[in-house]
């Protein structure tokens, strides 16, 4: 579990600070799957995830889970409920086991005229623009196919730790959907899957994918073709 004082935003402050900031820090553990806060919760305390991972995401009036974001420890959230004193915008759950430091928000307060601290709070506040940024792209741009090919490209690894049913809610594909999707590309010899890891034999494939937001019926053509008929060099 980490430490605050190992956190870029707490490592700017004194000693002193620190162990005051600690002794004001309340520590909560979770199982996975546990509720932190849901959409609409008021709180008065800073989250701080210092062991494990979480899921933040949206539920639409149909019931449908939006994921906003995943964050590994050690990450802030509620930054906006903090600052704008206003409900959590999304429902944060736990994906692992883990662990919360929940600190008071005028503890927060208290060390804003410290430059080097405010300016880690403006860093992880812009960066989560970025990444709110890049998932409305995701979302209102890339089609199911270009949403796989372009985590694929960028974080594979994902594909060898999670199961098919996390990576579809990462993406906000239904798991029926992902499956489909797989099965396509295996079909395509864009990748295949080997003691349950994905190898990429056609990195240009799933490039050409997200670059033009489409899936031709082969990318591979040639070898489809003499899939067809039968041929074996």
């Amino acid at each position: 579990m980490f430490k605050l004082e190992e956190i870029p935003i707490f490592s700017a402050l004194t000693q002193q600070h620190i162990k005051e900031l600690n002794n004001q820090t309340h520590i909560k553990h979770f199982t996975k799957n546990s509720i932190v806060f849901y959409e609409g919760d008021e709180s008065e305390y800073l989250h701080i995830l210092l062991e494990g991972s979480v899921k933040l995401y949206k539920t639409t009036p149909k019931g449908t889970q939006i994921q906003i974001n995943r964050l590994n420890a050690p990450s802030m959230i509620g930054e906006y409920a903090c600052f704008e004193q206003q409900p959590f915008p999304a429902t944060c759950e736990f994906a692992t086991d883990g662990s919360m430091g929940l600190l008071p928000f005028e503890m927060v307060y208290k060390h804003l005229n410290n430059p080097d601290f405010s300016l880690e709070i403006i860093k992880s506040l812009t960066g989560k623009v970025a990444l709110l940024s890049a998932l409305v792209h995701k979302e209102t741009v890339l089609s199911s196919e270009a949403k796989v090919a372009d985590l694929m490209t960028q974080k594979l690894t994902l594909f060898h730790r999670l199961k098919n049913n996390e990576i579809a809610s990462m993406l906000n594909l239904t798991p029926e959907t992902f499956s489909r999707i797989m099965t396509k590309f295996k079909k395509e010899h864009i990748i295949s899957i080997e003691n349950h890891k994905v190898i990429v034999h056609n990195e240009e494939a799933l490039y050409s994918i997200v670059e033009t937001n489409t899936m031709k019926d082969c990318t591979n053509c040639i070898a489809h073709f003499k899939e067809q008929i039968g041929y074996k060099e």
